[in-house]
């Protein structure tokens, strides 16, 4: 079992930048592969970035690919979401998920065996 915790949302103008943690509690943190989804009001869950469980390999979707950069740090269970050159339509709930296939970085919400709350995220124009 782990239990997902995000915190760093908030509110930021056009072009600012946001750093979104997970803390992971519970064991084996380390082998899960991690990711991060958004849904914004009205709207399906999106994927927005995976990491390995090393930290390997990483995945990006297309909008966020050159912005947002995804990390982990094992020995604290975080993985990290860095946004930068934040957009008005990036606005969303973003949550973390963790993978127990570890290897891999999925993109389906449905490889992911536990989900965290999810922080708000809004940008301003």
């Amino acid at each position: 079992q782990v239990q997902l915790v995000e915190s760093g949302g908030g509110l930021v103008q056009t072009g600012g930048s946001l750093r979104l943690s997970c803390a992971a509690s519970g064991r084996s943190f380390s082998s899960y592969a991690m990711g991060w989804f958004r849904q914004a009001p009205g709207k399906e869950r999106d994927f927005v970035a995976a990491i390995s469980w090393t930290g390997a390999s990483t995945y990006y979707a297309d909008s966020v690919k050159g912005r947002f950069t995804i990390s982990r740090d094992n020995a604290k269970n975080t993985v990290f979401l860095q946004m930068n050159s934040l957009k008005p339509e990036d606005t969303a709930v973003y949550s973390c998920a963790a993978d127990r296939l570890g290897t891999r970085t999925a993109v389906r919400a449905s490889d992911y065996d536990y989900w965290g709350q999810g922080t708000q995220v809004t940008v301003s124009s």
